[in-house]
């Protein structure tokens, strides 16, 4: 099913860039996430929220302003698990919440689920080995 872009009332590229940087500040205080972020963004962090706001306001507004890979990104990252996947999603759950009315959050929160969901299955998720003797009848 195609989503379509989010045309909410408020909801723009400046409202994105506050909740992208609200979460980041909430992700770096948090005892886990916090030091998996601190390895990879050394430094200023402005390009990383400003890269970050791009990637929202695609998935939300449709605007195709990110030009990143993320899959590529997560999968070289080293210490992350995927209980980790949950941590992030209640942060962004609870930025969402607090920053959005109920149904626009919904919306945040869904889109960024189907997201973790598929960089859980591309950073964790293996095929068995082919099976090399055979087939049962």
């Amino acid at each position: 099913m195609e989503e379509h872009p989010l045309d909410r009332e408020g909801v723009d590229r400046a409202f994105i860039g506050r909740l992208v940087r609200e979460f980041y500040l909430r992700v770096r205080q948090d005892g886990r996430l916090g030091p998996i972020f601190a390895r990879e963004i050394t430094g200023d962090w402005e390009p990383h929220l400003e890269k970050m706001t791009d990637f929202w306001c695609s998935v939300i507004l449709k605007t195709r302003s990110y030009q990143g890979r993320p899959v590529p990104a997560h999968v070289k990252l080293k210490g992350v698990t995927e209980g980790d996947f949950d941590i992030w999603l209640s942060i962004f759950a609870d930025t969402a919440g607090d920053l959005c009315d109920p149904d626009t959050a919904r919306v945040f929160i869904e889109r960024a689920e189907r997201i973790a969901q598929s960089l859980k299955l591309a950073m964790f998720f293996r095929l068995p080995a082919a099976y090399s003797g055979s087939v049962p009848a």
